[in-house]
């Protein structure tokens, strides 16, 4: 019979696979931006908000504080990896502004993550304690990562177009909430896990609905005006993957 654990261990590596793909989503978005040296009207905050994400997901998962969390560490770090190229192509082709902001968040999230650390280590003893605290900041910023794209679905609705929301990007965030759920949920059953990435799966799911109601309008448009320079846009929300 199959244990528990080799269950968990199984869909902790898919999770971790699908975890590598939401972090690659949004290469397509940077390619454009480097070969437009533009970033248009793309936002830095949700790669901004994965930083902080990963960052505590990683120091949740080392054994002095969360023990038997490798999968939630390697994929975390990658991540870490994947953000700082990210936001390394938006500092160089951003305005001077996007860059004040760039700047300005990432040192602001830099000194608050010490600062925990610091606390954590300093201050709370033993695993559970560290577990408890780390635990819910992490809910916090992986609530926060999951969400951010709120703006973007605002304009979605706004325009009635999914230019500049990518597909890839809203399905693997649905992927990835759901796997890591199921992880969670499987013993040692993790409370910190199942929260955050159960609303992950719910924001996704809300993403991809979304997206297949407007895309849905503005394939019905192109279709009945036969305007080429409207079809470019449908390609954009289809393969470019802004």
């Amino acid at each position: 019979m199959v244990s528990a654990a080799l269950v968990r261990t199984v869909i902790g590596i898919i999770g971790n696979v699908i975890s590598f793909g939401l972090f690659f989503s949004p290469a397509p978005t940077f390619y454009r931006i480097i070969k437009k040296k533009s970033v248009e009207e793309f936002k830095p905050d949700p790669y901004i908000a994965t930083v902080l994400n990963c960052a505590f997901w990683v120091f949740y998962g080392l054994p002095f504080v969360h023990p038997h969390s490798v999968l939630v560490v390697t994929i975390n770090g990658v991540g870490l990896v994947f953000e700082f190229v990210y936001l390394t192509i938006f500092y160089i082709h951003a305005t001077n502004i996007g860059r004040r902001k760039v700047l300005f968040l990432l040192g602001s999230e830099v000194l608050f993550f010490a600062a925990v650390a610091l606390i954590t280590l300093l201050v709370l003893h033993g695993t559970h304690e560290r577990s408890l605290v780390v635990g819910v900041l992490c809910d916090i910023f992986n609530i926060m990562m999951y969400v951010s794209p709120l703006a973007i679905m605002a304009k979605v609705i706004k325009t009635k177009s999914v230019e500049y929301m990518p597909f890839w990007l809203s399905l693997t965030n649905f992927l990835n909430g759901v796997c890591w759920t199921t992880y969670a949920l499987i013993h040692p059953f993790d409370i910190y896990v199942l929260v955050s990435n159960g609303i992950g799966a719910l924001s996704g799911l809300i993403q991809l609905i979304l997206y297949a109601c407007y895309c849905s309008c503005n394939n019905g448009e192109n279709n009945g005006d036969g305007d080429d320079s409207v079809s470019t846009t449908v390609v954009k929300g289809k393969i470019e993957l802004v």
